[in-house]
């Protein structure tokens, strides 16, 4: 695991390559590497794995093939073996060692071999030099860009304040940025915070030359429809393929523990990694004193059922305000959910354990169908418009709050250009599939890696942590795309397939639980009297709000009265979304929309 940069037909400084490593240094702090020659350069910031004494990057093959490489590759020893047979030989058993022999039996078609999580460049100089970049078909690992077409310049780096310290590459807030901010809690789709910045979506190829340009290509990621149309079927399928990944998942050349949040996901991901790990280490968060959705009895519980050596993280909500900042620098744009202070906690103490592995299970919303929009958009009576309800689900400010927010000029803006929920609203209704493969698509391809695989990322890379995504493999991915949509979602139940998965191999007590979201009580956290709220009276300020233009300070100080008076979720979330955006201006872009200075409490 490792963090990889780099630039293609334009020019960088090694002042600038060692700025851009530093950047995203707690991502690889076991080395820093790079390799340059004219007109493009490649960086490697290492998290030794696998194979600890070798995995030197970059990788070549010869003097023409240079490979940097960030994830890990699961069947690396199965294509090694392939590779050898062709004649290639390999100085190490580091997973990413056999890229370039890989690529140059396969050519761009490479990726198409991997299994596992990454992001890849290659720069090939045989003939006309070209860089190959290539994504993991969910998106586990992000890879940011600034491509200029006009001097066809591309900059890239895993991180944004890493791509950000290449001088070529501004920090100019994107003028629509905020309202795609909250009306789907962070940009989805390719797009970021900043003008001229984007992402990789997953699946993507990537190539660039002088002559040609830069072209995107997705490859395909869908598969043949389930043969399993009965519910023991199917469940039983997905309990072994989550048992053979889970196993897979957890060998590495260092321990690897479970996040345990007490759910029905990460619980079956630790009782199926426990099957494996001798003495398995879990991790549950909660916070210190008395607050709404506690689990840290359930994930006990789990534990125990497990056999895992349990470490209970407890954290002080008043450390909130200290840790936010650090939390929205690794981030590098606004993430409006509040589990991100909890997710940044956590993996901090996973760290401390001595552990730079952990196993989780995100993504099971997703894939199986358990949150509550895609239930009310499933029992929406057929011919009914079920699409605006879904998209309002999706926000971190309902359309009507967040309209009323904005400043008169920002919402004339909006307006005259069209709001993000108007776009996903117009794309969801052009769909001609069905609706539960129209949701699971959306689900999977949009909204998973930008809201949650990038958090999950950066969040556990910022304690040199990697983070191994059971559910996110190609065999759960495919088979969870192709179910009926009766066995996720039917009359009462939600991941329906996924809890018959799981019967028997959890207590009772975390299979008959009612649903809740593994994230901050901000309710009860933003009222007077917690750091919290007086942190937010703070960066929300008048006199700021002014100087930023695009907010109504009348408007957001009737929003601090009415959770002073009356404390609810709607008025909570949507003062947490605003004092976010508002902590990242700060730390990213000052009023000339120039990077930013230092920031308090990031070491870099």
């Amino acid at each position: 695991m490792c963090r990889i940069f780099g630039h293609f037909d334009a020019l960088a400084t090694p002042h600038e390559l060692r700025s851009v490593a530093a950047a995203q240094r707690h991502g690889g702090p076991d080395a820093q590497t790079h390799a340059y020659g004219a007109g493009w350069a490649l960086g490697n910031n290492r998290l030794a794995i696998m194979d600890l004494d070798g995995g030197d990057q970059p990788y070549t093959l010869g003097e023409d093939i240079v490979v940097v490489f960030n994830g890990e590759i699961y069947n690396h020893d199965e294509l090694r073996q392939k590779l050898s047979a062709r004649g290639h030989t390999f100085r190490d058993t580091c997973d990413g060692s056999v890229i370039p022999a890989l690529y140059a039996e396969y050519g761009a078609a490479f990726p198409e071999y991997l299994d596992g999580m990454y992001s890849v460049a290659v720069v090939d100089l045989r003939g006309e030099p070209t860089l190959y970049l290539a994504t993991d078909e969910v998106g586990m690992k992000p890879l940011y860009y600034h491509w200029d077409a006009a001097r066809r310049h591309l900059y890239f780096a895993s991180e944004l304040p890493a791509l950000l310290s290449f001088r070529q590459v501004g920090a100019t807030p994107a003028e629509a940025g905020l309202d795609a901010y909250l009306a789907t809690k962070t940009p989805f789709g390719e797009q970021t915070m900043f003008e001229g910045v984007k992402v990789l979506p997953p699946a993507a190829t990537v190539r660039v030359t002088r002559a040609g340009g830069m072209h995107v290509t997705l490859r395909p990621t869908t598969g043949a429809r389930a043969p399993h149309c009965a519910e023991p079927e199917a469940a039983a399928h997905v309990r072994s393929l989550l048992r053979t990944e889970v196993h897979r998942l957890t060998e590495a050349d260092v321990p690897v523990s479970a996040i345990t949040s007490g759910g029905l996901d990460s619980s079956l991901v630790t009782v199926l990694a426990a099957e494996k790990v001798r003495d398995l280490h879990s991790f549950n968060i909660a916070y210190t004193g008395t607050w709404p959705s506690d689990e840290r009895a359930f994930a006990r519980e789990v534990a125990e059922r497990a056999g895992t050596t349990h470490h209970q993280v407890e954290i002080d909500p008043a450390t909130f305000p200290s840790l936010l900042a650090d939390v929205v620098w690794h981030l590098g744009q606004p993430n409006a959910d509040p589990i991100t202070l909890s997710t940044y906690a956590l993996f901090g103490a996973v760290r401390d354990a001595g552990f730079k592995v952990a196993i989780t299970g995100d993504a099971a919303d997703e894939l199986f169908g358990g949150y509550d929009r895609l239930k009310k958009a499933m029992d929406a009576p057929f011919g009914t418009d079920w699409v605006p309800d879904y998209v309002e689900a999706l926000a971190a400010v309902p359309r009507n709050l967040r309209e009323s927010l904005y400043s008169s000029d920002y919402l004339g803006f909006v307006t005259a250009n069209g709001s993000a929920a108007e776009e996903i609203t117009e794309r969801l209704r052009a769909s001609t599939a069905d609706r539960m493969t129209t949701l699971t698509e959306f689900e999977i391809g949009e909204r998973l890696p930008a809201y949650h695989l990038r958090r999950v990322d950066h969040l556990s890379m910022s304690a040199s942590v990697e983070v191994r995504l059971p559910f996110c493999q190609p065999s759960v991915v495919r088979y969870a795309r192709s179910l009926k949509a009766d066995l996720k979602i039917d009359g009462t139940r939600r991941k329906k397939v996924l809890y018959a998965a799981a019967d028997g191999l959890l207590p009772e007590s975390v299979l008959n639980r009612p649903k809740q979201p593994f994230t901050l009580p901000i309710t009860a956290m933003l009222q007077p009297g917690q750091a919290l709220f007086d942190h937010a009276r703070d960066l929300l300020a008048e006199d700021r709000l002014r100087r930023g233009g695009k907010l109504n300070p009348r408007k957001v100080e009737e929003l601090f009265r009415l959770q002073a008076e009356s404390p609810n979720d709607r008025a909570s979330l949507a003062i947490w979304s605003l004092m976010v955006h508002e902590l990242w201006l700060d730390q990213f872009c000052s009023p000339a929309g120039t990077v930013a200075g230092s920031v308090p409490g990031v070491t870099v």
